[in-house]
C-alpha cells in the first residue's frame, strides 16, 4: 500500500517537474525578457506584485497541508479536539491584518506604475521620437510612416534607443495592438486614435501581434518589429522610397478587405489617409491624439 502510494506521489512530481521544464523556456515567456524601458518597468511590476501575493498564497498553502495532515481521520490522533473554540484576537489580527496590509502595498504599487506607464506619456529621451501610424485590417496591419512618406504592412522598422510614438486606429474589427518585449498591448479602435509610446533599448527583431479575437484569421495577425541603427534605419527608408511601388486610395480599399497578407512596402501613401480612416467613423472620438491630426483636406490617389 505505501509503495502505491509512493509511485503515485513520485508520477505527480515527475509530471510537475516536466511540465515546467517544456513551458518555462524563455522564448515562451517572451514578456519576462523586455528589451524597452516600458516592458522592463512592466516586468518589474508584475514581480513585486506576484511576490507581494505569494506572502499570503505561500502560507495559506502549507497551512492547508498542515491542517488536512494534522486533522486527517487516523487511530491514535493527538490533535487538540475544542468543539466549543469560536474565537482567537492573536489570529483575527493575522487573518485580517495581514491582507490589508499587502492589499494596500499592491494598491500604492499599481497607483504609481499607472501613472509612470500611462501609454501616451512620452518616454524622457534626448532624441526626437518617431511617428508611426498604426492601422488594423482584416487581417493584417498597415504601418505608416508620415514623416518618411512611406508605408508598411505586417513589419515595422525603427532605429534603437529612439522613443517610437505609435498612433493606433482600426479599419476593422476592434484589435489589440501588441510587441511583447517592448511592453504593453493598447486596443485599435474604429472612430478613435490611441497614443502608445514604446523604445527598444537594443537591435533585435521582435514579435508583434493582434492580441484579440477578430475571426477566421486572426491567428495570422503577426508581424516583425526590427529595432535597427539609425544609419541601417535611414537606408532601409531610402531603398523603400525608391524600389517600392506606391500605395494609392484604390490600393488601400484592397487591403481593406478580408484576407492575410505577405510583408509588403510602399514608397508613399494617401495623405492624410490615417486621418481619414479615423475620421469616417466617429470625429468626436480620440484620445492622446496630437492637435496635428485633422480630417485632410484633400486625398491624394
Amino acid at each position: 500500500m505505501k509503495t502505491s502510494k509512493t509511485v503515485r506521489c513520485m508520477s505527480f512530481l515527475f509530471m510537475f517537474i516536466l511540465l515546467f521544464l517544456t513551458t518555462g523556456c524563455a522564448d515562451n515567456y517572451i514578456v519576462l525578457d523586455p528589451k524597452g524601458p516600458i516592458g522592463e518597468q512592466q516586468k518589474d511590476l508584475m514581480i513585486l506584485s506576484t511576490l507581494l501575493t505569494l506572502i499570503v498564497i505561500v502560507p495559506v498553502l502549507i497551512l492547508t497541508f498542515v491542517i488536512v495532515w494534522r486533522y486527517r481521520d487516523r487511530k491514535g490522533r493527538k490533535a487538540k479536539y475544542t468543539p466549543n473554540w469560536e474565537h482567537s484576537t492573536k489570529l483575527e489580527i493575522i487573518w485580517w491584518g495581514i491582507p490589508i496590509i499587502i492589499i494596500t502595498l499592491i494598491g500604492i504599487v499599481t497607483v504609481r506604475y499607472t501613472y509612470s506607464l500611462e501609454p501616451s506619456k512620452p518616454l524622457e529621451s534626448e532624441k526626437k521620437p518617431i511617428t508611426i501610424q498604426v492601422t488594423n485590417l482584416d487581417w493584417k496591419w498597415l504601418f505608416q510612416y508620415p514623416e518618411q512618406g512611406i508605408a508598411t504592412v505586417n513589419y515595422v522598422q525603427f532605429p534603437e534607443d529612439v522613443p517610437v510614438r505609435f498612433e493606433v486606429t482600426s479599419d476593422a474589427p476592434m484589435n489589440s495592438f501588441w510587441i511583447p518585449q517592448l511592453g504593453g498591448q493598447i486596443y485599435a479602435m474604429s472612430g478613435m486614435s490611441m497614443t502608445l509610446y514604446l523604445q527598444a533599448d537594443e537591435q533585435g527583431e521582435y514579435m508583434g501581434s493582434g492580441a484579440n479575437f477578430t475571426g477566421k484569421e486572426f491567428a495570422k495577425m503577426f508581424f516583425t518589429a526590427n529595432a535597427t541603427s539609425q544609419e541601417n534605419f535611414d537606408q532601409w527608408v531610402n531603398q523603400v522610397k525608391h524600389t517600392s511601388p506606391e500605395l494609392t486610395l484604390d490600393g488601400y480599399k484592397e487591403l481593406t478587405k478580408q484576407g492575410t497578407s505577405d510583408v509588403r512596402y510602399f514608397s508613399t501613401f494617401p495623405e492624410g489617409l490615417y486621418e481619414m480612416t479615423v475620421t469616417k467613423y466617429a470625429a468626436s472620438h480620440n484620445h492622446g491624439l496630437s492637435t496635428r491630426v485633422q480630417p485632410p483636406a484633400r486625398v491624394k490617389e
